[in-house]
């Protein structure tokens, strides 16, 4: 009973951790979410400066989404061998997007660049709508299922030891759905949302640039507060699935209901809900308002970490079979032996210093406003 006990404080403990992880991967997306502007102006200055802003912060971002997945597949290998391994299209499409963006901001301004700086910020914009649609929609089946079966007998069949089948399509049906593409455009334009108020905390002495992105911030900001009030409202009316006993049955309302039992959830929620605003109001509407990023960040980490812990703690499916719910998966059936949980956290107690070194360097780069002036003077330009 002991072991089964620390068990399940091993499992809350690496979901804990996952959630931490996947938010500030949603948070990061403001890389591309500024990709995706690039295409939406021909002033080469603007473009420049868009450029080399989010270059000193892309790496950040495909380092977490690497961290991400990784930390997935050491304490919870089941998920990472069904969806990785049976939704290969869908991921594979997210894996392509962020390839071309590695090779654009290292070519881009390179000396002797056949295609023209044009093509690889085409890559870009690829990459920061893509990207931001197809995590979305990745993170969609977590909440809303997918269509998937689990047979950990498999296992010991030499013929095919395959867990876990996945409808013929592997992953493209997930892109198919309105609700998982209705979570991915909303990932988009919050990504588009804080880009804009990092140009806006990050650039001086360029007024066209401060006017058009100001401009672009009301618009981005209002398209995303209406998907997110959709995407509210559908989640909270979702069918999830829990666990009750050996059985995994349908359970409607189910996020919600979770909410309410678990009322710290809900009040860390509505805290980073209020963050998020805080930081789209003050930008829009108070002019030497500069602290934006430090609400939409926080605030985005709290909100994405929430919806982590309703869709997987209080006995929670996080990942629903749509077609054979007993194959859902949940942290307790899905999770690594206790024996590689317990080695894992002892490794997981460098990450409050990771996260310190980020912050430092975050701060370093960011220090001064960047401005056309030092963009053009810089030989290490993107």
């Amino acid at each position: 009973m002991e072991m089964d006990h620390t068990l399940y404080i091993l499992q809350s403990y690496w979901w804990l951790l996952i959630s931490v992880l996947g938010a500030l991967l949603v948070f990061m997306l403001f890389v591309q979410g500024g990709q995706s502007m690039l295409l939406c102006t021909r002033d080469h200055t603007s473009q420049t400066l868009m450029v080399n802003l989010l270059g000193r912060k892309w790496e950040l971002t495909f380092t977490t989404l690497v961290v991400f997945g990784g930390a997935f597949f050491a304490s919870f290998p089941l998920f990472y061998s069904t969806s990785f391994g049976g939704a290969y299209w869908l991921w594979m499409l997210i894996l392509f997007s962020f390839i071309i963006q590695a090779v654009s901001y290292e070519f881009r301004r390179k000396a002797g660049n056949l295609y023209g700086t044009r093509t690889y910020d085409w890559f870009l914009f690829i990459n920061g709508t893509l990207g931001c649609l197809l995590l979305g929609v990745a993170v969609g089946t977590m909440i809303f299922g997918a269509e998937f079966t689990v047979t950990k007998s498999n296992i010991l069949d030499a013929g095919a030891p395959v867990i876990s089948q996945w409808v013929p399509t592997h992953g493209l049906e997930a892109i198919a759905s309105w609700r998982n593409l209705l979570l991915g455009v909303m990932v988009l334009f919050l990504a588009r949302t804080t880009a804009d108020i990092y140009f806006l905390a990050n650039v001086e002495h360029d007024r066209n640039f401060v006017v058009s992105t100001r401009r672009r911030l009301l618009i981005d900001s209002m398209v995303f507060v209406v998907l997110f009030l959709l995407f509210v409202f559908v989640f909270l009316t979702a069918t999830g699935y829990r666990a009750s006993g050996s059985k995994i049955i349908p359970e409607p309302y189910l996020y919600w209901t979770n909410f309410l039992e678990m009322w710290w959830a809900a009040t860390l929620f509505l805290l980073g809900v209020a963050g998020v605003l805080v930081a789209i109001g003050g930008t829009l509407f108070v002019p030497k308002f500069r602290h934006g990023m430090w609400y939409i960040g926080v605030g985005t980490v709290l909100v994405v970490m929430t919806l982590f812990w309703v869709i997987g703690y209080n006995d929670t499916a996080y990942y629903p079979s749509l077609i054979d719910p007993s194959s859902s998966l949940t942290i307790s059936n899905s999770s690594s032996s206790r024996f590689t949980l317990e080695v894992m956290s002892w490794v997981s107690v460098i990450t409050p210093f990771v996260l310190a070194y980020i912050a430092y360097v975050w701060y370093k780069m960011d220090r001064k406003p960047i401005t056309p002036a030092e963009v053009s003077a810089d030989d290490h330009a993107y």
